[in-house]
């Protein structure tokens, strides 16, 4: 089953963004990014990016891109799920599967309308994939 697990945002300023993100959420951090820090509230990754000169996937033609760049998916299986977004119209961007479990990946695909997102099998850091809904968690309390 499919999914939302990951947030990436593009800051200019990674640790103000994180320090904001614990002051007014609560959230943590779990771990560094290549360009930032990975916050999270027990379920879902948050990334605060800051990618400086480089061009941001899907808004390469965009300089000095701020906010919401991508959301994340943590599907079962990458090749059926990526097929399903090629036959409900989305596009391949770029990225591939990476063999080592021990690896977080993510393959970037876009959606019809252009909007930018990752898909992977090995999660992101602090995010859970698996979470009871409200639902089951109340029937288990009796």
């Amino acid at each position: 089953m499919q999914k939302l697990r990951h947030i990436a945002l593009s800051v200019s300023d990674p640790e103000a963004a994180a320090q904001f993100f614990e002051q007014a959420f609560g959230m943590t951090r779990a771990g560094r990014a290549m360009r930032g820090w990975y916050m999270t509230d027990g379920v879902i990754n948050v990334a605060l990016l800051n990618f400086g000169d480089e061009p941001v996937p899907g808004y390469e033609d965009q300089p000095d891109v701020r906010g919401v760049i991508h959301f994340g998916m943590w599907v079962d299986n990458l090749e059926e799920a990526g097929q399903r977004v090629i036959d409900a119209g989305g596009k391949y961007l770029t990225g591939r599967k990476e063999t080592d479990p021990n690896v977080f990946y993510e393959v970037k695909y876009t959606t019809p309308d252009g909007i930018v997102f990752d898909m992977t099998e090995s999660g992101w850091k602090g995010a859970v994939k698996e979470v009871a809904p409200v639902t089951q968690a109340l029937a288990a309390q009796g």
